[in-house]
C-alpha cells in the first residue's frame, strides 16, 4: 500500500469517525438499547483562535483543514412592539464574509409557532430587495438557479411552524449582507399575565427512524419517520466554545392600561416604564442565543376585558374577538381521577433539567388525592413503567413512586411515540375515573407533528404537557395540549416546580369554564377560528378569528359549563363597511387557517405528502395573504450585479447548545454526535473518537413493569435496493454506467477511480464471516469499521452497488463523508 493510498484511508476514517453509531454503547446487561439522537459531524469544526479573534470563537475550515473565516452569521437584532394583545416583531440577521473565498451561509433558526410571517428584504450594499412569496419548490428553483448565475440571493424556508432555514448565496469576501424578517401574533394571557417570547436556539432534535440520505446540512440524516431530519438539527457549537453569532433584542410595550408586574424570566434587562408603556432592552449587546427571551406583565384593571377588531373594504373583511374569562368558580370537583405521570428521561434531560421534572414530579405526587389511583411512566429509548396498572394513591404507592424516580437517570434517545401509545392507550383499569396524562419534556424530537396525530387518535385522555427548560419545543407542547384537550405549563430552569404543580392541579380539579361555544346569532361571519373552542382550565379568554362578508350589527353570545352549571354571556359587535386599521388582521387569520389545514392531517404533513388537497389550499393560503407556510417561501435575488469566483462554497452556521442543557447528555463525552471509536486494520497514526448516523433499531413494547424493558422487534420486509442507498450514490451508478464501469469522474460531489467510490455499509447486527465472505466476493475492500461492527469503511465497485445493498444484514450504504 502507498503512503499516499494510507493518507487517503486515514482521512476516510477522519472523517467518518465523526458519525460513529451512537446507539451502540456500552450497558449493563439485559439492558434495551436506548438509540441517541441520529447525528453527524456539524459541517463547522473548532480551531484555536487566531490572533485577533476571540476566545473560543466558531473558525470555518476549508478544504485541506485550513481556517478560512469566523461564522458568517455575526449578529441577530429584535426590534419588537406589542400594542395590546398584537405583538409585531421585525428580525434583521446580519450576515459577513471574513474569508477569501465566496460563501453560501444556511441558518436554522427559531421563531414563535403562532407567528404569522409576511415579509422578507435582502439589503446588499445600497440595495433593498423585498422578497416574493413563491410556492416552495419554485422558490427554491429562483434561488439556485440566482445562485449557479452568481446572483446574491435569499430564500427563506419553513421547516416547522416553528423552525425557519435562511440561505443566502454568493456572499463575496468582505461583503455584508442584512436579511430583515417580519411577523406578527397574538400575545397569550393567562392567569392574569401577558407573555411576549421570543425563541433564540433551536434545540437538538432526536431523529428516529432508519437513515435515507440527506437533503440539509444538518448532523442528522433524514429518514423514513423524519423526511426533513437534516434540515432541523444545525450544527451544535462544542462545550466550551461560542457559535459565533450573537444577539440584541428592544422590546416596546404599549397597553394600554398602567403596567404592574413587568420582568424578564431568563435574561437581565433594562427597563424604562411610564404608566401604560415601557421599553425593555437585552442588558447586553451581544447577548449569547442559548435560551428564550421571555417576558410577562400585568396591567391595571381586569387585565384583559370584552373587544372587537376589525379590519374591512366594500363591507368584507377579517376580525378578532376577544371574550374575557369569568372568574374561577370555588372548587366543588372532588371526583376521582386516573394520573399518568410521563417524565423524560433521554440525554438531552440530564442535568439541570432531570433535577427540575424531579422538583416538580415530588410535588405532583404530594397533591394526588387519595381517592385517585395513579401511575409513572419514564421514556428514552425504551419505556417504562412503574406500576402494571394504576394503583390507588395510598403512601405506600407514593413513598415507590418517589423512589423510583430518585434513582432515574437521563441519557439515551428521546423515543417518546412509544411512550404516547403506553399512556394514552385505554386502562387496564375498569374505574370510570377521568384520565389526565402529563408530559414533562424539552419536546426534542424531530417526529412532533405524528406525534401531535397520535394523540389526536386518543380521545379518551386529557394530555397536560409540562415543558421543562430555557428553550423547549414550544410547537410540539402546545400541540400536545391542544389534541389532548388539555394544557400546557412551561417551567424554566430558574423557576420553583411548586406553582406548576399548583396549578395542574387547581387546572383538573377546578376548570374554569367547559363545553365552551359561541353563538353568532345572524351574523355575516365564516371560517372563524379555532373552529372548536378548547376548554378553559385557566383564567384566560377566549380568542376567535374570522371573516365577515359584508357590514352588520348584532349580539355575540358566548356559553359554557362554569362549576356544572349553564354559563352565558352576550356582547355586542358592528362589522364595519370600512375600516383601514388593523391591517394585519387578515395575515393573522389565514396562519391561524393554515393551522386548522394542518391539523386535518399532522402525520401527512410531517411525511410532506398531506391528504387531498391540503397542500394546494394551504400553498393558496400563502400565496394570496404573503405569509410563510410549510409549502410557500420567500425568496429574494439581487439581479444588478453578478458575483465572480463561481459557485460559492456552503457554510452553515452553528447554534448554541441551549442553556442547562448537556452536550454530553446529547452527544457524548466529545460533545459532537456521540458513538464508540473507530478501529483500523493494521498500524495507524492516532486515535479517532467522532460520531456518526445511529441506525436505530426498530422496537416494541415486551412488557410494561419498571423491571421489562423495551426490546428489539422483527424488522419489516426486506426493503428494494434503491431505499437502501443513498441517492447520490445511485446517481454515480447511473453515470457510471453511462461513462463505462472503469471511468472516473466527479459526479455530485462523488469522487469515483475507476468505477470504485469510498462509502459506510450500515450494518443491521454486525460482520459475520459470511457477510464479510460474500461482500468481499462483490469486491468491497474493507478499510476500516466502528469497534462494534455495526458500520463499515470501505471502497466498493459501483456496478456491484445494488447487490450489496440488497445482502441480508445489509441496511444502508452511505458516501464517505
Amino acid at each position: 500500500m502507498t503512503r499516499r493510498t494510507w493518507y487517503l484511508i486515514v482521512l476516510v476514517i477522519l472523517l467518518a469517525a465523526a458519525f460513529l453509531p451512537s446507539d451502540l454503547q456500552a450497558r449493563r446487561p439485559g439492558d434495551a438499547p436506548s438509540p441517541p439522537p441520529s447525528g453527524g459531524k456539524p459541517p463547522v469544526d473548532v480551531t484555536p483562535p487566531a490572533p485577533g479573534q476571540g476566545a473560543g470563537s466558531l473558525v470555518i475550515l476549508g478544504p485541506g483543514g485550513k481556517p478560512t473565516g469566523e461564522c458568517p452569521l455575526k449578529h441577530t437584532s429584535v426590534q419588537a412592539h406589542v400594542s395590546g394583545m398584537v405583538a409585531s416583531v421585525t428580525v434583521t440577521q446580519n450576515f459577513h464574509n471574513p474569508g477569501k473565498d465566496k460563501i453560501e451561509a444556511l441558518y436554522t433558526f427559531p421563531l414563535p409557532q403562532d407567528a404569522a410571517v409576511y415579509d422578507m428584504e435582502m439589503k446588499v450594499g445600497k440595495r433593498t430587495i423585498r422578497g416574493l412569496i413563491k410556492p416552495r419548490d419554485e422558490a427554491r428553483r429562483i434561488y439556485e438557479q440566482a445562485r449557479e448565475q452568481g446572483h446574491v440571493a435569499s430564500l427563506l424556508d419553513q421547516e416547522r411552524p416553528n423552525i425557519f432555514t435562511q440561505s443566502v448565496a454568493n456572499i463575496e469576501p468582505g461583503a455584508v449582507v442584512d436579511i430583515t424578517i417580519r411577523y406578527s401574533e397574538v400575545l397569550p394571557w393567562k392567569d392574569g399575565f401577558y407573555s411576549f417570547v421570543f425563541p433564540m436556539v433551536v434545540g437538538p432534535r432526536y431523529i428516529p427512524g432508519d437513515p435515507q440520505g440527506r437533503k440539509g446540512t444538518g448532523w442528522a440524516p433524514d429518514t423514513e419517520q423524519v423526511p426533513d431530519g437534516s434540515r432541523i438539527t444545525p450544527p451544535v457549537a462544542t462545550k466550551g466554545t461560542r457559535a459565533g453569532h450573537d444577539i440584541s433584542l428592544e422590546l416596546t410595550l404599549d397597553a394600554g392600561s398602567t403596567i404592574l408586574d413587568l420582568r424578564s424570566e431568563l435574561h437581565e434587562v433594562q427597563i424604562e416604564r411610564q404608566g401604560s408603556t415601557a421599553k425593555l432592552r437585552l442588558a447586553g449587546k451581544a447577548t449569547i442565543p442559548n435560551r428564550d427571551f421571555i417576558v410577562r406583565y400585568s396591567v391595571a384593571g381586569k387585565g384583559v376585558q370584552d373587544s372587537f377588531l376589525a379590519h374591512s373594504k366594500d363591507g368584507r373583511g377579517h376580525f378578532v374577538l376577544v371574550l374575557e374569562p369569568p372568574l374561577r368558580p370555588q372548587a366543588t370537583d372532588i371526583s376521582p381521577k386516573e394520573l399518568v405521570f410521563v417524565v423524560d428521561t433521554s440525554g438531552s434531560m440530564s442535568g439541570a433539567p432531570m433535577e427540575k421534572c424531579k422538583e416538580t414530579m415530588e410535588l405532583c405526587l404530594a397533591g394526588v388525592n387519595p381517592k385517585d389511583t395513579f401511575n409513572v411512566i419514564t421514556f428514552s429509548g425504551d419505556t417504562r413503567l412503574l406500576f402494571e396498572k394504576p394503583v390507588p394513591a395510598t403512601p405506600e404507592n407514593i413513598a415507590r413512586a418517589r423512589a423510583f424516580l430518585s434513582g432515574t437517570r437521563a441519557g439515551g434517545g428521546t423515543e417518546m411515540m412509544k411512550a404516547i401509545e403506553v399512556a394514552l392507550a385505554p386502562s387496564k383499569s375498569a374505574s370510570n375515573s377521568v384520565r389526565i396524562v402529563t408530559f414533562m419534556t424539552d419536546g426534542y424530537v424531530g417526529n412532533d407533528m405524528a406525534i401531535i396525530s397520535a394523540i389526536q387518535k386518543h380521545s379518551g385522555a386529557r394530555v397536560f404537557p409540562f415543558g421543562i427548560g430555557q428553550s423547549v419545543n414550544r410547537f410540539l407542547l402546545d400541540g400536545m395540549a391542544a389534541a389532548g384537550r388539555g394544557e400546557v405549563e412551561y417551567v424554566t430552569l430558574n423557576e420553583r416546580g411548586e406553582g406548576a404543580a399548583r396549578r395542574f392541579f387547581e387546572r383538573v380539579r377546578n376548570p374554569v369554564l367547559l363545553d365552551v361555544s359561541v353563538d353568532w346569532s345572524n351574523l355575516p361571519v365564516e371560517e372563524v377560528l379555532p373552529r372548536r373552542i378548547p376548554d378553559l382550565f385557566s383564567s384566560k379568554p377566549v380568542v376567535l378569528t374570522g371573516r365577515f362578508s359584508r357590514s352588520a350589527e348584532g349580539t355575540v353570545v358566548l356559553r359554557g359549563y362554569l362549576g356544572g352549571k349553564p354559563w352565558e354571556r352576550s356582547l355586542q359587535v358592528r362589522l364595519p363597511r370600512d375600516q383601514e386599521d388593523h391591517e394585519v388582521l387578515g395575515q393573522l387569520w389565514a396562519r391561524a387557517k393554515v393551522a386548522d389545514l394542518m391539523n386535518q392531517d399532522w402525520l401527512g404533513m410531517q411525511r410532506g405528502k398531506p391528504r387531498g388537497n391540503l397542500k394546494e389550499e394551504i400553498t393558496r393560503l400563502g400565496l394570496e395573504y404573503r405569509i410563510m407556510t410549510q409549502f410557500t417561501s420567500f425568496v429574494a435575488v439581487e439581479e444588478m450585479v453578478v458575483t465572480e469566483g463561481g459557485r460559492p462554497r456552503t457554510v452553515a452556521v452553528p447554534v448554541e447548545m441551549p442553556e442547562g442543557v448537556s452536550h454530553e447528555g446529547v452527544f457524548g463525552e466529545s460533545g459532537l454526535p456521540k458513538g464508540p471509536t473507530m478501529s483500523v486494520s493494521g498500524p495507524a497514526p492516532g486515535g479517532f473518537s467522532r460520531a456518526m448516523p445511529s441506525v436505530p433499531a426498530v422496537q416494541a413494547v415486551e412488557g410494561w413493569s419498571a423491571d421489562r424493558q423495551v426490546r428489539f422487534a422483527q424488522e419489516a420486509p426486506q426493503q428494494q435496493a434503491t431505499t437502501r442507498v443513498h441517492p447520490k450514490l445511485l446517481a454515480a451508478r447511473t453515470e457510471a454506467s453511462n461513462r463505462g464501469w472503469t471511468s472516473t469522474f466527479l459526479h455530485e460531489g462523488i469522487q469515483v477511480d475507476k468505477g470504485r467510490v469510498q462509502a459506510w455499509i450500515w450494518l443491521k447486527v454486525g460482520l459475520d464471516a459470511n457477510l464479510r465472505q460474500k461482500l468481499e466476493a462483490l469486491g468491497v475492500q474493507f478499510q476500516g469499521e466502528a469497534s462494534s461492527g455495526r458500520m463499515l469503511v470501505v471502497s466498493l465497485p459501483l456496478e456491484k452497488l445494488e447487490e450489496i445493498a440488497l445482502l441480508e444484514g445489509v441496511r444502508y450504504v452511505d458516501p464517505a463523508r
